[in-house]
This record gives C-alpha cells, structure tokens and sequence, in this order.
C-alpha cells in the first residue's frame, strides 16, 4: 500500500504530462523534439570543450586517443548544430501561433527532424572514429572537408541545405495558409537566406584566397547574419508572450535591425578579407562597415530593456525573461563590442588569428544565440506543463534557475575576460615584437599570462558546466505539481489587427 501511495504522484504527473502534450498543436509537439536534442548537443559541447581546454595546459592528455583538433572540432560542431536545432524549434514553436492555422506538411517535418538527427549522429560518429582523410574527392565526400566550422562531408552539406528547403517550405506553406506580419514576412525572407548562403561553402576552389573568401561567406553571412535575423523575429514573439508587448513596438525595431543588419552587414563581411591576398581596398570598406555592425545589436538592448520596463517587468515567465534580458546584453557586448574591438585592420594587424578573436567567438555566440534558445525553451516547458505559473514565488523560490543563469553568464564573461588576456600576450609577445615567425607564436604560448589566463579559462569552463547541469535540471522539474495559471498580461493586438486570412 505505501508503495502505491508513492507511485500516485507519479502516476498523475505522467497523466498530466500527456493531457498537457495532447494540448500543444503538431508544430509545438515537434519543436520539443528539437529542443531535446538540442540541450544534448550542448552537453556535448560543453564536454568536448573542456577536454579541449584541458589539452591546451596538458597537451598529451588522450594524445592519440582525442587528439586536440578532433576535441576542438566536435565542441565547434556541436555549438553550431544545436544552436540551429533550437532555432528551429522556436520556429516551430511560434509558426502556427502566428499564422493562426495548423503547420503545413507536419509528415514532411518530422521525417526531416529524424533525417537530420541521423545525418548528425553519423557525422559525430565519423569524427570521433576516422578523424582524418588522404586529401581526395572522397575524403572531402565521406570524411571531412576540411574547412573550420564546417567540416562536415559533402553529403552531408547536401543534406543540410535540403532539410532547410523542407523547413522553408513547413513554415512559408504555413503563413502562406493563415495570416501574414511583420514578424513573419521578415522570417519567410530570411529563411531563404538560410538556405541559399550556405552553397557558398559547398565548393572548392585551389586559389586559397578566393576559397577563403567563400568560406567567410557562410562563416560571417550564414551565421552571422540570417542567424541574427532569425533572433530577432524569435525575440521579437517572445517578448510579446513574455510581458505582453505591443506587436507595433517589436516589429518597429525588427525592421530598423534588420535595416541596419544587412546595410552594415554584408560590406562589413571585408573586415575578414584583410589578410587572405584581396585588393587592398578592403581596408577601408571593412574597417568602416564593421564599426557600424554594433548599432541595431545595441538597438535589441533598448529593444529588450524599454519592453520590459514600460511593464515594470511584470512578466507571466520570469527565466524565459530573465534570459532575453541577458540575450541582449549578451548580444551586445559578445558580438557588438567585442567585434568592434578588434575589426578595424589597424588593430586586426595585431590581433587576428589570436586568442583575441577566440575570446569575441565564445561571448558572441553565447551571448547572441545560446541565450535565446534558452528563453525559448522555458517558454515551450510553460505551455507544455498546462499553462502554469511561472513568476515569482515559485515553491523552491526559482534557485535552479537563478543560480543556472548565474553560472552560466559568469562563466561565459570570465572565459572571454580569460582568452582577451591570452590573447593580448600573444598579439605583444608573437606579433608586436617577435614579427609573426614560428619562434615568436611558440613563444607567446609559454609566457607566464598566457599559461596563466588558460587556466582560468578552464577553471570558468568548469563554471559553466554546473550552470549547464543547473539548467537541465531546472528544465525537468519547473512547473511540475504547480497548480496556479500564468500570470495574466495586457491584452496585445488581436489577430484582426493583423493582415486577415488568406483565402
């Protein structure tokens, strides 16, 4: 009978947990399925990174085993991969809820999550297990193509970019059925971009520098900026859901975002074409163009901050906020502030190929991407759990996710303060006064701030990490047992202040 009595609770949970799944619409019940391999792959991110910062200080740890670069290259993947898996289920998420009718070709979608998962999971495996290849077609087919950030086989290049045709299709077929915005016209666009800029890196050309800039194509433009725009129309819809604010606010500063993004952007992409052998006016039109890259991030702070003060933060999720709140911060100073610092040629000179970059890499992909999806998947856990509260006074007073936000951020800042030590160090020590020769970056790499700031570097690793293990086990229990319905918000604009449906 005790036994019984114990087994009630979770009895009920599990039936609450299906009636609430039953709840959410096809899009959303797919989008979980996103969200999940998602926080796995950043687990294996966080993992494959700090066994790769533990080589830096003990280079023949796994030597032969997991060597350095194949430790490096998962942990960059696997960033990349889980960042665009919860992309897309925020997308899923939003889809159906903005166009107002159910996700067109639901078969269509599921099939091409699993097909993605597969193609991922054999890319891992191959990693992990034959590493290299002889420098051949075939090797660049089924093993590596060798590129950074992009390593994967061609096939499996391939199949990326046809998964983000079936995605186009999923949410434009959807919008194209229900209504249209701001937010979603913006969002169709952009997914053609998505698409369309990573053949950029489908091909290989044997000038090195005309094969570098192709690569910075999908490198800056692929990731950089649809990658942006797409944050923007996720924040866009979370900070309505979240504090109930005005749609007319939001899509204003979309549009002048997304203005500012591809006006500055795309010409600011020069500020990579420095050194790689193009025409020396480059120079300037990088140098200038990137310095103008900072202005619509530090319009998503204002964006971010206005909103919610104009409610004095009374939101119906208090993480979901909490964490867009540190996405436009994040944003700001990982990918604005930091770029900015180190993009003009004259300072670049110095600092390229540096721990310096590396230091802009880990804020800005943090601060800009890994922050949004974790406010959108408190966002998803809300709905999924029956609508619950989420606020303030939670039973255990929200510590979880408090101290996981904490962690994390702090980790995050005290790593990138770490790698623009180092990186200083190596842009005196190897560039400055050793002039860039072998002797003078062996040399930089052994002075005693350099040795000394990896270590913290490893030491704010591992910081992370706990905040990573807080999170996901925030992710399994908040909104379990709670009983009280979210908080209510301020009416927005009902739907017949959108365009009407379509025919």
């Amino acid at each position: 009978m005790a036994e019984a009595a114990a087994d009630l609770p979770l009895a009920e949970d599990r039936a609450v947990r299906r009636a609430s799944t039953a709840q959410l619409t096809a899009g959303q019940r797919l989008a979980l399925k996103y969200f999940t391999v998602a926080m796995v792959l950043f687990l294996a991110q966080m993992l494959f990174g700090l066994l790769a910062g533990l080589q830096f200080l003990m280079p023949d740890f796994l030597l032969g085993v997991l060597d350095f670069n194949v430790n490096r290259m998962v942990h960059i993947n696997a960033m990349i991969v889980w960042m665009l898996y919860g992309f897309i289920g925020a997308i899923y998420w939003l889809v159906e809820d903005e166009a107002g009718v159910p996700l067109v070709g639901i078969k269509l979608a599921n099939a091409t999550f699993w097909v993605l998962t597969a193609a991922v999971t054999v890319v891992v495996v191959v990693y992990l297990l034959v590493q290299a290849g002889p420098g051949e077609m075939r090797s660049i087919w089924l093993i590596n193509e060798g590129r950074e950030y992009i390593e994967a086989p061609r096939w499996a290049d391939i199949g990326i970019v046809l998964c983000m045709a079936a995605f186009f299709y999923n949410v434009a077929g959807t919008f194209m059925k229900g209504r249209w915005s701001g937010i979603s016209g913006t969002l169709v666009l952009d997914l053609i971009a998505l698409a369309g800029l990573y053949f950029a890196g489908m091909f290989y050309t044997t000038n090195l520098s005309v094969d570098q800039y192709w690569w910075w194509w999908v490198v800056h433009l692929w990731v950089e900026a649809t990658w942006e725009v797409l944050v923007g129309c996720i924040m866009a819809w979370g900070l309505m859901k979240t504090l109930g604010v005005r749609r007319k606010i939001v899509t204003t500063w979309l549009y002048i975002e997304v203005a500012l993004m591809f006006g500055s952007g795309i010409l600011g992409l020069g500020h990579h074409y420095f050194w790689i052998g193009t025409p020396e006016y480059w120079l300037g039109i990088g140098g200038f163009f990137s310095a103008l890259e900072p202005v619509p991030l530090v319009a998503m702070v204002v964006h971010a901050v206005y909103d919610a003060g104009r409610h004095g933060f009374q939101s119906n999720n208090h993480p979901a906020l909490a964490w867009l709140i540190a996405h436009a911060f994040g944003n700001f100073l990982g990918a604005g502030v930091w770029g900015f610092i180190q993009t003009l040629p004259q300072i670049n000179l110095y600092t390229h190929g540096t721990q310096w970059s590396a230091s802009h890499g880990h804020l800005a992909f943090f601060g800009a991407y890994a922050t949004i999806v974790v406010a959108f998947v408190y966002l998803a856990l809300q709905r999924w759990r029956g609508e619950v509260w989420m606020s303030g006074d939670l039973p255990d007073k929200g510590w979880k996710w408090k101290w996981a936000l904490a962690l994390l951020n702090v980790g995050a800042l005290g790593m990138t303060i770490a790698l623009l030590i180092a990186g200083y160090e190596q842009s005196f020590t190897e560039r400055a006064i050793g002039g860039s020769t072998w002797q003078a970056f062996f040399e930089g790499q052994t002075r005693p701030w350099f040795v000394q700031a990896m270590q913290w570097r490893m030491a704010f690793g591992v910081l992370m990490t706990v905040g990573l293990v807080l999170l996901l086990w925030d992710f399994l229990v908040i909104g379990k047992g709670e009983a009280r319905p979210a908080k209510a918000l301020p009416a927005m604009e009902s739907p017949q202040q959108r365009s009407s449906p379509q025919p």
